[in-house]
């Protein structure tokens, strides 16, 4: 794996950007921004995904970083359920909805993996480097 040096580098996170910016769209272009309430909560959850992994990573190291990623990965499970409740209060269509779900399916796979990748590696984040004087 190719080192990575700032969190904007992860798939992860631009995948989850992704996502929060077609859930941003959905508010703006259906009658889900009268739902505020609803609208709050998913706005909220899917940034929560992008946002913990950002904040997983500049902890500089790993174990802190693998409690992001779960953090995030029961936001997306989050935003995935509250997809449904959009789905039913007929704000998305089927269609948005299944690309919808995929997208946080995927996404939650990808954290998963990566949440087993760094709970192998030997690398433990530059925060448990030994410092020179």
């Amino acid at each position: 794996m190719a080192t990575i040096k700032q969190f904007e580098d992860l798939e992860i996170w631009k995948l989850a950007r992704i996502l929060c910016q077609d859930i941003f769209k959905i508010g703006n272009s259906s009658d889900l921004k009268t739902d505020y309430k609803l609208y709050n909560q998913i706005n909220v959850s899917s940034g929560s995904i992008m946002d913990n992994i950002a904040e997983g990573f500049e902890r500089n190291g790993n174990r802190e970083f693998i409690q992001f990623l779960s953090i995030a990965k029961a936001s997306c499970g989050e935003t995935r359920s509250q997809l449904y409740r959009i789905l039913d209060r007929k704000y998305i269509t089927s269609e948005t909805f299944e690309t919808l779900k995929t997208a946080t399916l995927v996404l939650s796979k990808k954290i998963s993996a990566f949440i087993n990748y760094l709970s192998k590696s030997d690398m433990k984040g530059s925060k448990y480097k030994s410092r020179q004087p």
